[in-house]
């Protein structure tokens, strides 16, 4: 069924995918972002998130000249999707990016909440596990990394990141309403496998860090459509990653070479990722359409 959707940072390197995936569903789509969006079926509402009053009167818009009557308030919002955001650390100097995220994804949630939008989707991240930018290589507790795991920032991003999940979970206990956290892995855009995977088949240890995640753009479009249909979860964390590891090893392997001292919570598949998608299979329905693999070139 069709939804009306309020999309934040749909002009950016993961939202122009999702936003374009939800329009292919058949969803209308409001694009709220600093900058224009390169989509002809999509109007994008210049915004500054950190503004609550630029933010609430976003959310309460028309999402084109084609339904504007001024006769008429602006029809039901079905969900907002929050991706909006300073996307890593050393783009801004750390105080301006947590207070951009942080303030950003407060306004959105508590306008959406106050205009009684029942459903809301914030893009947390795979860095609050504080593994991706520590000052030193760190061993995670346990793998595979799943959202029961204690999570431990040592940056301002992850930071950010992780306020902002506590920012929803306590919107949700207030309003009853439902607000998923997902925590993105490495976003890959189509375009990009070709130049990547032969630095993933080469250099395994590249991606140590991100414990060899990655999501494909479209896969995440098909992720935040399925949060969408999925109602009456309330508060939620998933981790948002295609099931394999972005090396041309398999998961023991990569274990033995790069975790030899790291315990497994449970045994794992020959390539299942460390960065576990379990929960948004089991709970949302999620199936990967975009394995690394397929993009791979062919082995002679």
């Amino acid at each position: 069924m069709s939804k009306r959707i309020m999309f934040t940072g749909g002009s950016g390197k993961a939202g122009r995918h999702v936003v374009k995936y939800l329009v292919d569903q058949g969803h209308q789509v409001l694009n709220i972002d600093a900058k224009p969006l390169d989509n002809p079926k999509v109007r994008t509402l210049i915004t500054d998130i950190t503004d609550s009053g630029q933010v609430f009167n976003a959310l309460s818009s028309y999402m084109g000249l084609h339904e504007f009557d001024p006769s008429l308030r602006p029809q039901p919002v079905d969900a907002v999707v929050h991706f909006a955001a300073i996307p890593r650390i050393m783009i801004t100097p750390d105080n301006e990016l947590f207070r951009v995220n942080t303030m950003g994804t407060y306004n959105v949630i508590e306008a959406a909440v106050k205009l009684g939008i029942r459903k809301i989707v914030i893009a947390s991240s795979e860095t609050t596990y504080g593994v991706v930018f520590a000052n030193e290589p760190k061993d995670p507790a346990y793998f595979p990394l799943d959202e029961e795991y204690d999570v431990d920032p040592m940056d301002s991003y992850a930071l950010s990141k992780v306020v902002n999940e506590k920012c929803a979970r306590a919107f949700a206990l207030r309003s009853g309403f439902d607000i998923y956290a997902l925590r993105i892995g490495n976003v890959i855009e189509p375009h990009e496998y070709q130049g990547y995977i032969p630095n993933w088949i080469k250099d395994p240890a590249f991606r140590k860090r991100i414990a060899w995640s990655y999501i494909d753009a479209r896969d995440l479009g098909q992720i935040v459509d399925l949060c969408i249909a999925k109602d009456g979860l309330g508060y939620q964390v998933f981790n948002a990653a295609n099931d394999d590891p972005s090396a041309d090893l398999t998961t023991q392997e990569l274990l033995d070479r790069f975790y030899p001292k790291v315990p497994l919570k449970r045994k794992l598949a020959k390539y299942e990722s460390l960065y576990s998608n379990r929960k948004i299979r089991k709970v949302l329905g999620f199936k990967q359409e975009h394995n690394w693999r397929k993009y791979a070139p062919k082995k002679k």
